[in-house]
């Protein structure tokens, strides 16, 4: 199975090269999204054998992760990974999510955030089991990290689903790959990672406030156009969330 990782960056010049070596040794193919960055993000890469996509402009996450699932799929890519490049996903995780993807055909990969939760802001956690609750209802299924950006998609999903790209849609276009896919038939399955938070790293372009709104009005759209979606409520209540249990690190896992 061909394997490729999509790696969004806007201003990410002091650690996506980093992130880029550290993925080379896991994928078939690295491809780098420059999201309209001003500092020279695209060139600390000169050297190293990964397809850069260079925006002029900034579009937004979901803008940046369609240009890079467009060329990933052209290439013929079987599994999509995708990871920040601000650092905070460790590549060396990469086989672990890749494992899962091959031993759970149909389903999309999430990197977990859930070892080491004490080092998630509070207002970010607050956040993501916010955010937890309403798309594991609007999904079907048991959620344990919506907002993770590391995850492992299979190209069906990919194929069948293609989400608004709209930049103030930034961040749901990932919510409604979750929702949307399961609803087609491809629920996830949950990979433990640790919870990395660099007290030097730039401020965050997720905004607690404005993108959660926004993906709360997604989600309770879904769920209203469903008649509430009582099944998948139900499924929540009842069923626990699917974890892969591959290789991992020692630390406790929370998987509430």
């Amino acid at each position: 199975m061909k394997t490729c990782a999509v790696i969004p960056a806007r201003n990410e010049a002091r650690t996506i090269r980093a992130v880029v070596q550290g993925s080379l040794g896991a994928v078939d193919q690295v491809i780098v999204i420059d999201d309209g960055s001003d500092d020279g993000t695209s060139s600390v890469l000169e050297g190293l054998p990964v397809h850069i996509i260079r925006h002029d402009q900034a579009g937004g996450k979901a803008a940046a992760l369609a240009s890079g699932f467009g060329h990933a799929l052209a290439q013929g890519a079987d599994l999509v990974v995708t990871l920040d490049g601000d650092g905070q996903h460790d590549p060396a995780d990469i086989p672990r999510l890749l494992d899962a993807a091959r031993d759970h055909r149909n389903h999309l990969v999430l990197g977990a955030r859930l070892r080491q939760r004490h080092r998630q802001p509070g207002i970010r956690k607050f956040a993501n089991r916010f955010a937890d609750f309403f798309v594991s209802w609007a999904s079907g299924q048991r959620v344990p990290d919506s907002q993770t950006g590391f995850r492992v998609y299979p190209r069906g999903l990919l194929e069948s689903v293609q989400p608004s790209t709209a930049r103030r849609h930034g961040f749901v276009f990932e919510t409604a790959m979750l929702i949307d896919g399961a609803r087609r038939g491809f629920p996830c399955v949950a990979v433990a990672i640790d919870s990395v938070y660099n007290e030097d790293a730039r401020p965050s372009y997720f905004k607690p406030g404005k993108d959660v709104w926004e993906i709360f009005w997604f989600v309770f759209w879904r769920i209203s156009l469903a008649g509430l979606y009582l099944p998948g409520l139900w499924r929540v209540m009842t069923r626990a969330a699917l974890h892969h249990p591959s290789a991992s690190r020692e630390d406790p896992v929370d998987a509430r």
